[in-house]
């Protein structure tokens, strides 16, 4: 019994860390797949973003666009109000130099923002983005060149992030993006990347799917790329700047949110993802599926730890269980140190859980709200 119960809670670990750990390491033994990118390539482009009560950001956000209009002066610009009730929409409409703004009359979400604007793009490649992101000056002129190849259906930029608050929350989260960008730069190399995040990607037009206003319209938009049999690549040279959400219940509700529409997403996909090739379900499903079950296994472990404590001696069990108790209690309200980033680390694969449990009993989010922590 204490044996197959190790062997149990052996297996837990090793599916707990195989996303972070193994599957890197799985990536590195892939061929390279290397692109063709010319820096003389022209191709238009519209820049496009969705934002609700982001007033606090817009004056930065409207800067930034203006530096790149300078620079590329032919640059279409679409942004979709969602029923914003601060300055937002105010702000974004004086500008009228800078972009062309959509007011969605009360709140719809993003996917239905996105797809409001997809429908008006005029350029040959859209560049998605947040509302609370900027772009580096060069985003431009370098993501032109690698849809050179015609092979290249999509290009996700690097994000970078910036925290002026010092949290264990935003230093955790900060140090998962930086393993995300890594897992993205070689899913990259060896072929295609396992789908966008929102705060800066693109795509040829002509590719843009439909879909519900339910689903994650950032993985569902890029991975149209994977599905189309072109390219979605990775790219270092374009590059994003957003600011880090640094207070834990904040980065826990956003956690939730994000994770049920993503397992919402990945079940409205599941005819298209059965079509992929072997070497790229072999990456959805290390990088995605087996993550969305890392509470699981986090869950299951403990409590065959528990479980392995007490079969060995009845005294360790019960030891065991009383030091679980006192650290679920006292752990939370650590704010600092190994234990609080630790403590980051167990909320997010909690909030990732009960983020896929609602997906999976129908429900899903539609509208979002800004953390007031960035």
């Amino acid at each position: 019994m204490i044996a197959t119960v190790s062997v149990l809670l052996a297996l837990c670990v090793l599916l707990l860390l195989y996303p972070y750990a193994i599957y890197p390491i799985a990536l590195k033994l892939l061929p390279n797949r290397p692109v063709a990118r010319d820096p003389a390539h022209q191709c238009s482009m519209t820049l496009v973003f969705c934002a609700y009560n982001e007033g606090g950001v817009m004056a930065e956000k409207l800067a930034n666009i203006e530096a790149l209009k300078r620079r590329h002066p032919d640059l279409e610009v679409l942004a979709f109000d969602d029923g914003s009730s601060d300055s937002t929409y105010e702000q974004i409409i004086a500008r009228p130099d800078l972009l062309t703004v959509v007011q969605g009359g009360g709140r719809n979400g993003k996917a239905h923002g996105m797809k409001r604007l997809a429908a008006m793009a005029s350029g040959d490649v859209m560049i998605f983005t947040d509302a609370n992101v900027l772009l580096d000056e060069d985003a431009i002129d370098n993501l032109r060149a690698w849809y050179a190849d015609p092979k290249v259906g999509g290009v996700c930029g690097t994000l970078k992030y910036l925290s002026d608050t010092v949290s264990t929350t935003a230093s955790v989260g900060g140090l998962y993006w930086r393993l995300e960008e890594r897992l993205k730069s070689e899913e990259s190399r060896t072929g295609n990347v396992m789908g966008a995040d929102g705060s800066i990607f693109s795509l040829r037009r002509t590719l843009y799917p439909d879909f519900p206003d339910t689903v994650l319209d950032d993985l569902t938009v890029s991975m149209a790329a994977v599905f189309a049999g072109k390219r979605l690549l990775k790219v270092d040279n374009v590059v994003a700047y957003e600011r880090l959400v640094a207070v834990r219940s904040e980065e826990f509700s956003r956690k939730v949110r994000i994770a049920a529409r993503a397992f919402h997403t990945n079940l409205y996909l599941r005819p298209q993802l059965r079509l992929m090739s072997g070497t790229d379900k072999f990456k959805y499903y290390s990088r995605k599926v087996i993550r969305w079950c890392g509470g699981v296994f986090l869950i299951l472990g403990i409590l065959l730890t528990l479980v392995l404590a007490a079969l060995v001696s009845p005294l360790l069990g019960v030891t065991a269980l009383v030091v679980l108790v006192a650290a679920a209690l006292v752990a939370p309200r650590i704010k600092h140190g190994p234990i609080s980033a630790v403590t980051e680390i167990v909320l997010a694969l909690v909030a990732t859980l009960i983020g896929v449990f609602r997906a999976m009993r129908g429900q899903t989010v539609v509208t979002w709200s800004p953390a007031k922590s960035r």
